[in-house]
Order: structure tokens, then C-alpha cells, then sequence
């Protein structure tokens, strides 16, 4: 992530425009102690990523993307502390308050075959096998056995549909589309 990157005051600022490919794996609470830490809120399933980072490409509330270097992170309870290199004062980390934590998509732990990362799902088209328009994917519920899908349908409807093999008959995620075998009911 150095490509078009120049020097700023809070960091090495972001300038080629690149962002659309990046995720977000934890989000900034607010400043930890006083030697300029950040506590942050963990928003992957595989936070032991954060042990090979040594850069961080941070989200500021204003949408400007900064890359800061990172000295050394810790759990601490359900949260992550990062310590950024050369912010040693409360004051060095304030504006950091609400930044996301990103990575870039070639970053991505790989998942095992039939999983699928909840941001690949939303936006994907949903049909029937009979080539019948369910609707589009806008979020995902985790609930019990099996993922929710939460689809909205053309006539303003929302269906929950499970992500299971014998109903989602096929996902593909570069097509945008999952091919769905509803049993009797669930679209109803």
C-alpha cells in the first residue's frame, strides 16, 4: 500500500485515489492511557491479522484515506490497542477517534470453499432457477445454524432467505448473483 502515498502531518496521506478495494477490519473508539494508543473495536473474524501488519491505512471521519505505521498491537478484552509509530502523547492520536482500520482486498484471509465474506454477498442480484427475479442482497443476518440473507425485493418486500447449500443453490460472487431453490413459503 505505498503506491501514490506523500508524507502529511498526521501521516503518509493517500493520493493515487485508491480506496475502493479496501476493508475494513476494525474501527478506532478513542484514544487508550496516555502514551498515544488506540483502543479499537474488531470487526473481522480473523484478528490475529493484525500481528503480521506493519501499516495501517486509516479512514479519517473527513474520508481521507492516511497510512500510518504500526509499532506493536495487543488484545485487550474484545478490542484491539494499536500503538502507531512516533504518537507517543493522548494528543498525537485524537483526530484518530472513528477512523476505520482498512486492508486491501489481496489481504483477505482465504476462506474455505462455500464461505463467502458477508461484504461479497451485499449487492448480489438473487433469482430463482427459473430465472424469476427474488431481489438484491442488503445485508446478512447470523442466526443460528445458517447466515440470513436479508434480500429486498422489487416490490419493496424483504425476505429473509437462508444460506444454505440446498437452498442457495449457486453463489457466484464475480457474476453478482446467488441462484436460489426456495422451498414452498419462504418468498411468500
Amino acid at each position: 500500500m505505498t503506491s501514490g502515498i506523500q508524507e502529511g502531518p498526521a501521516g503518509r496521506l493517500r493520493k493515487d485515489g485508491a480506496g475502493d478495494d479496501l476493508i475494513t477490519i476494525a474501527r478506532i473508539a478513542r484514544p487508550q492511557g496516555l502514551r498515544g494508543e488506540l483502543i479499537a473495536d474488531i470487526l473481522t473474524d480473523f484478528p490475529e491479522r493484525f500481528d503480521a501488519l506493519d501499516q495501517l491505512c486509516l479512514r479519517l471521519s473527513t474520508g481521507q484515506l492516511v497510512e500510518r505505521r504500526l509499532e506493536w498491537s495487543r488484545p485487550h478484552k474484545d478490542r484491539i490497542v494499536l500503538k502507531l509509530r512516533g504518537a507517543d502523547r493522548v494528543e498525537d492520536v485524537e483526530g484518530y477517534r472513528g477512523a476505520a482500520v482498512l486492508i486491501e482486498r489481496s489481504q483477505l484471509v482465504p476462506l474455505p470453499p462455500d464461505n463467502y465474506y458477508d461484504f461479497d454477498l451485499v449487492g448480489c442480484q438473487v433469482e430463482t432457477r427459473q430465472s424469476a427475479l427474488v431481489g438484491r442482497v442488503i445485508g446478512v443476518e447470523h442466526y443460528g445454524a445458517a447466515p440470513l440473507l436479508v434480500v429486498a425485493a422489487p416490490d419493496e418486500r424483504e425476505h429473509l432467505i437462508p444460506l444454505a447449500a440446498t437452498i442457495c443453490v449457486e453463489v457466484d460472487i464475480e457474476a453478482r448473483r446467488i441462484v436460489v431453490d426456495p422451498p414452498e413459503g419462504l418468498l411468500d
